[in-house]
């Protein structure tokens, strides 16, 4: 790596803000002899802008060694954040990847036939004519010759140990405030009848603690073995018959990961499992901090790596949780540039979101957001439900106050199109959302403000949650939600001159700033100390309509509607069937 060429790589023609002294301070900690730079940049960086700049310092091919790596990786969790990547003409020299399921094949008959399902996979020894023209070969070949290789870190992890994609010299982490828990759910092992192929000829014991699921494990696994053998002696498979295979070969992985890990006294990994129905139930193997996982998938994939966040809140509790050692890991603060007065936190709590005050607090909070909507009749506003059984409920009640019709939602299914839809419709919508705190770019118009319905801490019922809180580790848990705070008022105030409202209805929320304090950034910090309660108009719902409503369909409130039967588009990550993990919705 040759950190002096970190503003010569920097793809933009000028800087804004702190950009210039942010990679002066990056080249500097590289320099030092730092192996890791985390970098603490708040919204509106430009953080993939130094992402590319910090790739940009990646040993090239020419370079005198031609036994040392070369070149980069950019990765980011969220799917959101490398479409937005893949989109941004500064960084068209990223060349971007995607699983396979994500391209469809091009031999005639089979073009809604995703390339994982191709007879490519399917028919054993199949020649294909046209790979060279395949869209995902295509950009495989180009991502791997290109120096910048982008990809989600789900692909990423997948590509640990390929020879396609080996070992670079850099390795960028963008959103990389997750990477732990993201790490976690990627390594956590579901097992249930729509997980495991061959759960119907299994005899699902109850499992009572890690002994027995290692037990099971093991039975799985030849359960696996036996049918994978059936489907290999067959010369040509389904397009269903080729999905099971894979997921056969992957189940068959991940459990013998899982037993290897468990039964290896020096393994630092502590597992934990829940079955809480019982025998013959689903069953699903967790682990807390895997840092062995990250080490292969993660760590061993560069060597020097950059990881970018707004939220990395405590450096030591990071690097604990990811499997660093601080002392080789350098954090780079880069000063908010947005005025503190652009945006405000207005305090409208009504009492408790927790479940059991909710039924009191909520019917409170829906009659204070008619009144934070009448306050801005005239603009867009995004709700951040927590939770659909809150969303659900919450627009239940817009509804019975008659102001359905400014109202919108969106489900598990069908939340990118409906946001979409949002975006695009130029009226004042306010749209009832659920895990979209992240990655979410609702620059000027498209939000002026947003509410907070409640504290997002993790679920305690998680029993990694659990298991940490029994091991004393509430400073994690407070983190964990001042994390999704910081993270969700970014939305929509996104450059110097934009500005936007958040409202906090949730009274947890104040609770929480004073828990985490000292864990605030000082640019947030800011924010919190200028608190005020809003003056809002009288609740009158009348005028909380906005503008012209002619434009909606029957006066109804769309997307509102929850599809439980609908069928589930093209997976584009692991199969995940709990809806309970703060990352589910998001992992996509």
């Amino acid at each position: 790596m040759d950190p002096s060429r970190i503003h010569e790589a920097f793809p933009a023609p000028e800087y804004r803000g702190n950009q210039e002294g942010a990679l002066d301070r990056i080249r500097a900690a590289f320099e030092a002899g730092n192996d890791v730079v985390l970098v603490r940049a708040p919204t509106g960086s430009g953080k993939s802008l130094l992402a590319r700049a910090v790739a940009g310092c990646a040993r090239q091919a020419s370079a005198d060694d031609p036994t040392k790596p070369v070149g980069a990786y950019y990765t980011t969790p969220q799917v959101s954040q490398l479409e937005d990547v893949a989109a941004d003409p500064l960084l068209e020299d990223l060349s971007v990847i995607r699983g396979k399921n994500n391209y469809d094949c091009i031999l005639p008959g089979e073009t809604d036939t995703p390339v994982n399902q191709a007879p490519c996979a399917r028919e054993r020894g199949f020649d294909c004519q046209v790979k060279h023209r395949c869209p995902y070969f295509s950009d495989r070949t180009i991502a791997a010759n290109r120096p910048v290789a982008a990809m989600t870190l789900a692909y990423f992890m997948q590509t640990a140990g390929s020879d396609v994609f080996g070992q670079r010299d850099v390795v960028v982490v963008d959103e990389a405030h997750g990477l732990g828990d993201w790490a976690e759910m990627y390594a956590t092992i579901d097992l249930g009848p729509d997980t495991v192929p061959v759960w119907s000829a299994a005899d699902v014991p109850a499992v009572e603690g890690l002994e027995d699921a290692a037990d099971f494990s093991d039975y799985l696994t030849t359960l696996a073995e036996r049918r994978l053998d059936q489907l290999r002696g067959r010369p040509e498979l389904g397009p269903e018959e080729a999905a099971e295979r894979d997921r056969l070969q992957e189940l068959r992985g991940d459990l013998s990961w899982f037993a290897e890990e468990y039964r290896d006294p020096e393994s630092p990994t502590t597992w934990v499992v829940d079955q809480p129905d019982g025998a013959g139930t689903r069953v699903t193997v967790k682990p807390l901090a895997p840092e062995r996982y990250l080490k292969h998938t993660v760590w061993e994939r560069g060597r020097k790596f950059a990881l970018l966040s707004a939220t990395i809140l405590d450096k030591d509790a990071f690097c604990a949780g990811v499997g660093l050692d601080p002392a080789d890991v350098a954090l780079v603060d880069v000063a908010h540039t947005f005025p503190v007065e652009h945006r405000p936190l207005y305090d409208v709590t009504r009492g408790k979101m927790t479940y059991e005050h909710r039924e009191e607090t909520l019917p409170a909070v829906a009659r204070a957001l008619v009144r934070v909507m009448q306050r801005h009749p005239d603009e867009k506003g995004l709700v951040h439900c927590h939770s659909y059984a809150i969303q659900e409920q919450l627009g239940e009640l817009l509804a019975d106050f008659g102001v359905g019709s400014r109202v919108r939602s969106h489900d598990s299914d069908d939340r990118d199109g409906q946001l979409a839809a949002w975006k695009r419709h130029e009226g004042a919508d306010v749209f009832l959302s659920v895990k979209m705190e992240e990655a979410l770019d609702l620059e000027g118009e498209l939000c002026r403000w947003q509410v907070l319905c409640k504290a997002p801490y993790p679920n305690t019922r998680d029993s990694r949650v659990a298991q940490r809180l029994e091991d004393g580790q509430w400073g994690w848990y407070y983190r964990a939600a001042l994390r999704t705070v910081i993270q969700a008022c970014g939305r929509v105030v996104r450059a110097p001159d934009d500005h936007g409202a958040t409202y906090l209805a949730d009274s947890s929320l104040l609770d929480l700033f004073e828990r985490a304090r000292t864990d605030m950034p000082d640019w947030f910090a800011d924010q919190v100390d200028r608190l005020s309660e809003p003056d809002l108009p009288d609740f009158a719902p009348g005028e909380a309509l906005g503008g012209d409503t002619s434009q909606r369909a029957g006066g109804g409130s769309r997307g509102r509607g929850r599809s439980r039967n609908r069928s589930r588009g093209r997976s584009r990550g692991r199969s995940r069937s709990s809806n309970d993990h703060p990352l589910s919705d998001v992992w996509d």
